[in-house]
Order: structure tokens, then sequence, then C-alpha cells
């Protein structure tokens, strides 16, 4: 399957041309590459169906033709925005939402945002849907304060959207005055709805808002989360760990199959959806902080504290020496390493061999297909009672 966006340079899918078995085989070959000294890597895991699985969307705001709003995706390697009504990697019922923002955004007569002069009103457009519930989001970033017209906004959105079948949950203004390339700012106004949507994930229910961190492709998140906790080998009695926790999925996850789950995560908002999302699931087992994981686990090493197992999931930049070094003293029996950038899981192996862990196995999983990304769940188990200084 080919699109036509990729003749205007659109970089979102690069291995679009290539048969999907032939980019799975490509993936599973590169984490071999990296890892395969250090253990086993399992066959990746790939879809069924490849195609439409982000639930998260973002759209630029540009002037289009006829001076008309439109809106789309940076072309790849520069500033000009590439118009796009479809995407093969976007939930169809996104595209359709935006099709009906861009149309109540021209009926209310809003002005795209010029980062080079600073004139104009709407930036992007972040879109999210809950693939099990159908609720959808819709977030307008805006320059000023101040939305003109909200609520005309709000009435020509909605009826844009029932005219192409789509029931939007809420409306969210996101103000970002800064002059940055990051999409969303701090000030948030809630428009219609609640502010957030609910989404059930490994048979737990999440409210996700416009700035909560949420895997975008629902089936393989499901499998990758799956993976993970078989890989912890958890039989009720552990005291776990969940690392860089986000809104508390993977700890969320584990919570039916461990004695308790501490999650730490650096973004107070994530926080507060993982205590949410925890209370909103009766569960109790688990506590959340808000704290840089490498700050945190050391402090609670030097404070004695235990885990039997511990989840991490860090960005892609990886974990940091200091982290490492404090997991080894704390001394987990299992860790359970999460990556979204075998380059870096990699280099974390390295340290976390020399400080007595040893790989079990690599499982790749596909969360985007037709890009280059891959994540990894990687299995490790204590290899000697070294003790680490």
């Amino acid at each position: 399957m080919d699109c036509k966006l990729r003749a205007k340079n659109c970089g979102g899918c690069p291995l679009l041309g290539l048969d999907y078995a032939a980019q799975l085989k490509q993936k599973e070959e590169k984490v071999r590459a990296l890892v395969g000294k250090y253990g086993p890597v399992h066959p990746i895991r790939g879809m069924e169906q490849p195609y439409h699985y982000r639930n998260k969307v973002i759209s630029t705001f540009a002037v289009g033709w006829g001076g008309k709003l439109t809106s789309g995706i940076y072309a790849a390697n520069s500033h000009k925005v590439l118009p796009v009504e479809s995407c093969l990697l976007q939930d169809e019922v996104l595209d359709k939402t935006m099709q009906a923002v861009r149309a109540a955004a021209n009926a209310c007569r809003y002005q795209p945002y010029d980062e080079d002069k600073g004139t104009g009103l709407v930036r992007h457009c972040l879109l999210r849907r809950g693939v099990a519930t159908g609720q959808v989001m819709v977030v307008l970033v805006t320059a000023q304060p101040v939305l003109p017209g909200a609520k005309n906004f709000v009435k020509a959105l909605l009826a844009e959207t029932a005219q192409r079948g789509v029931t939007v949950t809420t409306v969210v203004q996101n103000v970002n005055s800064r002059k940055t390339s990051v999409v969303l700012g701090e000030a948030e106004k809630v428009l219609y709805g609640k502010g957030f949507i609910l989404d059930t994930l490994c048979g737990k229910t999440y409210a996700i808002s416009p700035r909560s961190f949420y895997q975008i492709n629902h089936a393989q998140t499901e499998v990758l989360y799956g993976l993970a906790v078989e890989a912890a080998k958890l039989t009720g009695k552990e005291v776990v760990l969940d690392a860089y926790c986000g809104i508390g999925t993977i700890g969320l996850t584990a919570a039916d199959h461990a004695k308790q789950v501490v999650g730490v995560e650096l973004n107070r908002d994530a926080v507060q959806d993982a205590i949410g999302n925890a209370r909103h699931n009766g569960v109790k087992n688990a506590r959340f902080f808000a704290a840089d994981a490498t700050r945190w686990i050391r402090e609670a090493t030097a404070a004695g504290e235990k885990a039997d197992v511990i989840f991490m999931d860090p960005p892609r930049e990886g974990s940091t020496p200091e982290f490492l070094a404090s997991v080894a003293r704390m001394a987990p029996k299992r860790v359970v390493y999460v990556s979204c950038n075998p380059v870096t899981l990699a280099r974390d192996l390295a340290t976390l061999t020399k400080l007595g862990y040893k790989a079990e196995g690599f499982t790749p999983v596909d969360m985007f297909p037709h890009t280059e990304h891959i994540e990894v769940v990687c299995a490790l188990s204590k290899a000697s009672a070294r003790r680490v200084r």
C-alpha cells in the first residue's frame, strides 16, 4: 500500500514502500545486532493490520489554498506544513475529526499562527481517541488566552463532527504563547465535556488528559505490557517498583499479580492521573510519587527500601548510570526493561551486566509499523550477589 503524501516529502512512514514482513525482519535483525550478545532475541511481535493504529494525532495549522486555513504535518527536514486529509497511520475517526476541526475553525475565521511573525491565533490541534471506549478529545492550541467565539466554535465543531458520524466527548483550549516547537503550553481551559477521555487497556480503565503520556498503538500496547508482566514472573508476594511510570499503566497492569506497586514519575500531571487511575480501578496496593526517578531510587536505596522487581520504561535517551547503580544497590531479583530505543538499551545493558544482572531474553514489539522505531521487552535476573559500593 502506498500514499500520495510520500511524493510530497512526508517523512512519517519511511518504511511504507517495504513489504511489512520485510519491515519486521529488518527490525528484528537490528535488535539482534544491538543486543544479541547479551541473550536470545525472540521473534518480533507484529500487527495483523498494520494501518490506522495511531490513537493520537497532532496537526499544525497553516494558510492553505485561497487563504483558507488548512492543517497537516511538517514535511521532512523542514518547517513547511504539508496539508493532510487522511493518513494511513492515523485512526480514521481522527481523520474525520480533524476535517471537522478545520471546517469549524474556518467558519469562525480563525487565523493560523505564523511562527516567524508571531501573528495569528491557532497553532496546533491535538486529537485523542479511546480505542476501547470510542471517546474523542479535541485540544485546540492557541497563541493567546482569549479564543473569540469559543462557544460558536464548539457548536460548529459538534455539528461538523456529527455530519461525519463522529461524537466528540470533550473540547479543550490549550494556550501556548511561547516561541517554541513544543506543541502544548501549560494553561488549559475546558470548553466542552470533562477535559479528559477514558480508555480501557489490559483490563484497567484510564483517564487520559491532553498532556498524559499514553501509548499511541492500543493493540500493540496490550502485547507489550502483557510481555512485560509475564517477564516479571510475579507470584503475588513481590514489592514492585515502576520507574518512569507515566499515568501508571504498567504498574497498574502488574498490581493484580503483586503485593505492592510503587510508581515514580517526574511529570506531576501524569502522577495525578496515575493516582486517579488507581482509585478509579479500585487498586489499593499501588502508590505513586512525583519525582525524578534517578534521585528517588538513590534516596530510597539509601533509606534501606527494597523492591523485588523493577519495571523501567525510560524515554528514548534511556536511563542514567546513577539510576542503574541504584537499581543494583536495591538488588531486585528481576528487572524488566521496556525500551523504545534499542541503541540506548544496549548501552544500559552493558552497565547492568557489569553490575551483576544477566539478560534472559529480548522480545521486540512493532509498536510503530512503517516507521523505524522499535520497542523491546528485556527480562533480566540477578546473576550474582556482588555488592555494589
